[in-house]
């Protein structure tokens, strides 16, 4: 077994965990950092493994493309050489790039042909394909390939959508070479009747952990909690759950009572370049006129570098300036809260409290 439940909490699908990677043991729930390209944003990878983190999401799409998924494997040996990152990755297939694409991406039977970006080169990506790029990546838990529409598509484009997730999910399957784990991903739109026939075909093929994919994208949080929820009384208990890209705090929180286990998002490095930093007692807008004559930190309960060592004003003074020191500072800020908020939550777990301090951080955090 991969995966091994510890602590379950009684009064919500609330669990911690460990699941095992090819070197480390990585205990659940847990958050990802998103490094696309094999880095975070704003910040160096080895800041990641100074804060506590122990696995990165990456994307295979991306690397594929630039510089090349048989180039960091012919001359690396694999993702975690080329970044210099030896704890855990998982990639994304590139099956988010189908939504996020758009007008670049067209659907086959086979796969799909994708526009780059980059060069406006035609690349065609199919499941045999995808997991290829992410063996040669060298990634620890790799992703189906799946389709992913828009949410609110129409009943029949996501039928067609998540029957065509689940051929490609056996194609994927039949195609994987590595021991490495590989994750089943669900789909379905808002509509809970095709979530659990697109969950019933990933069971049906028995991967590694399975993931909740198309959410955060438009559906609103109420309905994002309530597939969460729905979902969570027909996947495997056995087995780890992964919400793809939720990541807001209050999401969190909500999802891990709903039995999810993992999580990525690029909220807390995007919103460090936009000028907002997470704390405990709530968002700061770096941006707003009071904060020129704050001699505080940002959070007095933090221990990062930022807080320990900076004030509100200093570091809106360098935002102000356009200093991209201002940009790192608030980016390790707020990786920090996530990382503090992941061990707060799994402590809270493990001492049979979770909903007690669930509804304590949500009362601070959002000021209720």
């Amino acid at each position: 077994m991969n995966f091994k439940i510890f602590n379950s909490d009684s009064k919500s699908g609330a669990r911690t965990g460990e699941l095992k990677l090819n070197n480390i043991k990585v205990k659940t729930p847990f958050f990802m950092p998103v490094c696309t390209n094999g880095t975070p944003k704003a910040i160096d990878i080895k800041t990641l493994d100074l804060i506590g983190y122990e696995v990165i999401v990456c994307n295979a799409y991306h690397l594929f493309l630039r510089p090349g998924s048989d180039y960091i494997k012919n001359s690396f040996g694999s993702l975690h050489r080329f970044s210099g990152w030896s704890k855990g990755i998982l990639t994304d297939s590139g099956g988010f790039q189908i939504w996020s694409l758009g007008s670049l991406v067209k659907i086959e039977p086979e796969g799909v042909l994708i526009k780059s970006h980059i060069d406006g080169s035609l690349n065609r990506i199919t499941p045999e394909k995808s997991i290829k790029i992410q063996e040669d990546l060298g990634s620890d838990i790799s992703m189906i390939f799946d389709d992913c529409p828009k949410p609110d598509s129409e009943y029949s484009i996501l039928l067609e959508s998540i029957n065509r997730t689940r051929e490609w999910a056996e194609k994927c399957k039949k195609s994987k070479k590595s021991n490495n784990l590989m994750f089943g991903i669900v789909q379905g739109g808002i509509h809970n009747d095709l979530r659990k026939m697109s969950a019933n075909h990933m069971i049906d093929l028995d991967f590694d952990g399975y993931a909740i994919g198309g959410l955060g994208l438009g559906e609103g949080p109420d309905k994002t909690y309530e597939i969460c929820e729905n979902l969570n009384s027909i996947l495997p208990k056995d087995k780890p759950r992964y919400s793809m890209g939720i990541g807001k705090p209050e999401d969190i929180l909500e999802s891990v009572a709903r039995g999810v286990d993992i999580f990525d998002c690029v909220v807390p490095t995007r919103n460090a370049r936009n000028g907002t930093v997470f704390t405990f007692n709530g968002k700061i807008n770096i941006k707003n006129a009071e904060n020129s004559s704050k001699d505080e930190p940002l959070d007095v309960q933090c221990e990062c570098k930022t807080c320990k060592n900076y004030s509100i004003g200093y570091i809106k003074h360098l935002y102000s300036c356009r200093e991209i020191s201002a940009i790192q500072l608030m980016t390790e800020c707020n990786l920090n809260f996530y990382h503090k908020l992941i061990d707060n939550i799994r402590f809270s777990i493990d001492n049979g409290t979770f909903m007690e301090y669930k509804k304590f951080f949500l009362e601070r955090y959002l000021n209720e």
